[in-house]
């Protein structure tokens, strides 16, 4: 039997929790801040990127996440950093992923919202084609811009509708920023056919869960570590098979949970709660999807065939089309049995 890191590393995946830009690897981010020196202070040196992402809380995550946003000034930034988050997919063995995407806070900053999607499609064809990465995306409204970016995503989501896009999502700080307010946008975006996929509980209570639930009718939940800390809520997500995409070593970099050791995953899977496992913003977390597998399977007590669970669930609870699911999830079983 090969070994759980080897085996992990093989392992056909599929991503649903992961950010664009929060998915820039340092080579990529270097380039960027090099094109755009003396505009930014991000370093334009890759070894100084891991002080840089040294983060003391989730609002200074925030603070330099946005930094990074900075440096996607044009088309051909969106395009590259695009495909280049494909090919670190791909060398990971991911088959499929769903990107958050937060075209607000590009199209802000001066890009033309035509050309953001097309740069962003380009790649998706490119990436599909060259790597075998399917990506789909999650356009998602930056919480802390308020409803103003609540209704220009909604419009660019609407209005450009690009043949990737299969979900409509909230990042973003959780504190200060209610879900409620945002209910006839996501409304409308289900209206429209997207998927609703709201972050929760990843700073806050439980009751920010409660409320991306009831008020923006939440299919999967992004985060939503805090249900561990509500029996009630932990019950309702098992029974109506709602999905949390946990980011294991993104809450504790964040300071959202003090440890990996004190992180409420195993709370969560024995309450019967379907989650999956995801690496949210890898690079600026020092970590990788692979990694979280293995994170996930510490926490766990998993061996190879819980490992491959794992992945099996992730591609369950997908927006991808049964014929597709149905042969990943063949993919899966393959691998598992020759492993």
């Amino acid at each position: 039997m090969t070994d759980l890191t080897a085996f992990i590393a093989g392992l056909p995946k599929a991503e649903l929790h992961v950010h664009h830009v929060g998915s820039a690897s340092p080579r990529i981010v270097a380039e960027l801040a090099a094109r755009h020196e003396g505009r930014s202070p991000v370093p334009a040196d890759p070894a100084a990127l891991a002080d840089y992402f040294a983060f003391r809380d989730f609002a200074h995550f925030v603070e330099v996440y946005l930094s990074v946003v900075d440096l996607v000034r044009d088309a051909a930034d969106v395009r590259l950093l695009t495909y280049e988050i494909a090919r670190d997919l791909a060398r990971q063995q991911v088959r499929y992923a769903e990107l958050t995407v937060t075209p607000y806070s590009h199209v802000s900053r001066g890009i033309p919202a035509s050309e953001f999607c097309a740069a962003i499609e380009d790649a998706r064809r490119s990436a599909e084609a060259e790597l075998g990465v399917v990506l789909r995306w999650c356009f998602d409204i930056p919480g802390e811009a308020g409803l103003p970016a609540a209704e220009q995503t909604l419009a660019i989501a609407l209005g450009e509708r690009p043949d990737g896009l299969v979900s409509f999502g909230l990042g973003g700080p959780e504190i200060g920023v209610p879900r409620a307010q945002f209910k006839p946008y996501f409304d409308r975006a289900r209206a429209a056919g997207l998927h609703s996929v709201p972050h929760a509980g990843e700073t806050t209570g439980p009751q920010t869960i409660w409320d991306a639930l009831h008020e923006l009718g939440a299919e999967r939940i992004g985060h939503g570590i805090a249900a561990a800390r509500d029996d009630v809520l932990l019950q309702h997500l098992a029974e109506h098979e709602i999905t949390l995409e946990v980011c294991p070593t993104s809450n504790v970099r964040t300071r959202a949970v003090a440890s990996l050791e004190e992180h409420p995953l195993r709370t969560l899977v024995d309450a019967g709660v379907f989650v999956t496992v995801n690496s949210d913003d890898p690079p600026m977390f020092g970590t990788t999807l692979e990694e979280e597998y293995a994170v996930a399977a510490r926490l766990l007590g998993l061996d190879h065939h819980g490992v491959a669970d794992l992945a099996r669930g992730a591609v369950r609870a997908s927006f991808m089309p049964m014929a597709d699911l149905t042969r990943l999830l063949g993919e899966i079983d393959d691998y598992a049995a020759t492993a």
